[in-house]
């Protein structure tokens, strides 16, 4: 198992992958980066290949081909790439994790004569039972090939497989926490790379936040201690492209439940801090376009036309669509 291991390790880091995306910033009263495109699958892709290659996690590039085979694309098929995001709500600072969309965004400091910028990148988030908590936190830690120590709860957990871990996972391909780690003050809580990549962009981990490893080692460069980090659940979002008002629709994530995180601790997030109710994953999908409908007009008025916000809920494929217009752009 090592060996096997030891060589798909080797075998990654021969292959060249770009970090995520980095977009100009639009100004306070626009919301959308990116733009949506297409690819030819080879006969050897996967759509976990081309998502990686492509800044993407699996469910976002599986939920924009709901036609095509994740594991046997085929040679020539035409792969849609959803690359283009609106931004989530709240101040565009530090580090903001969306856990509906399973992306993050982060807001990196201005320097004099520069242009502000934002990167997405996507992430794997907490399963069902070990929920990664919503709320605000910032990095306290930093940490290039950590060890991992799994506590008593995930070891026993594992056991059950059969598979036995051994107190101290040391570095390398048998880390799951990758070559670099981000503490943060949520007891337990980690951001952090992974050794099985292909699990970016879906809920695996015990709460901890998993990123591809050029994109966890990118940003690990980026940031430093201190940086603010958010953490929402906001499965449909809405704001400006021009004089368009836009909709991106993701599925809502089930209700989180009392657990323990992957260093053993329990969440008990209930604190000012928090910004989400959990509650509001079993809320109706109408309920979160006026919400998010609501916000993105306090300044702008707009008016939406629900028979494509209807559709736009019942497809929850994470693509912005234009889904109204200003109330300016309707009088001209």
């Amino acid at each position: 198992m090592m060996i096997k291991s030891k060589l798909i390790f080797f075998f990654l880091m021969t292959i060249k992958f770009c970090h995520a995306a980095v977009f100009d910033l639009p100004s306070n009263e626009q919301d959308v980066i990116g733009s949506v495109s297409s690819v030819k699958a080879t006969h050897e892709d996967t759509l976990v290949d081309i998502a990686r290659r492509h800044g993407l996690g699996y469910l976002d590039i599986v939920r924009a081909n709901p036609d095509v085979n994740p594991w046997l694309p085929g040679e020539g098929a035409k792969i849609i790439l959803p690359n283009k995001f609106i931004l989530p709500p709240g101040p565009r600072k530090g580090l903001v994790l969306n856990l509906a969309e399973y992306r993050m965004y982060y807001y990196p400091e201005t320097l004099s004569g520069e242009s502000p910028k934002v990167h997405t990148y996507p992430i794997s988030i907490g399963k069902i039972n070990w929920e990664t908590p919503t709320g605000l936190a910032k990095v306290v830690a930093m940490a290039k090939n950590p060890a991992w120590y799994p506590p008593q709860s995930v070891r026993d957990e594992h056991a059950a497989e059969g598979d036995f871990l051994p107190r101290v996972v040391h570095p390398g391909p048998d880390n799951p926490l990758g070559t670099r780690v981000l503490r943060l003050n949520m007891p337990g809580y980690l951001i952090h790379g992974t050794n099985r990549p292909a699990g970016v962009g879906m809920r695996v981990s015990h709460g901890c936040i998993r990123m591809f490893p050029e994109d966890i080692e990118f940003l690990y460069d980026q940031i430093n201690i201190k940086t603010v980090v958010r953490i929402i659940d906001v499965p449909i979002k809405i704001g400006w492209d021009g004089d368009n008002i836009v909709a991106e629709a993701h599925q809502p994530l089930e209700k989180p439940q009392a657990h323990q995180t992957e260093e053993g601790y329990a969440s008990t997030l209930s604190s000012a801090d928090e910004l989400v109710n959990n509650e509001i994953t079993h809320k109706d999908p109408m309920t979160y376009i006026t919400e998010q409908f609501v916000s993105a007009t306090k300044n702008r008025s707009g008016k939406l036309d629900w028979k494509i916000i209807e559709n736009v809920t019942n497809h929850l494929d994470g693509i912005p669509v234009i889904v109204g217009k200003s109330l300016s752009e309707l009088n001209d």
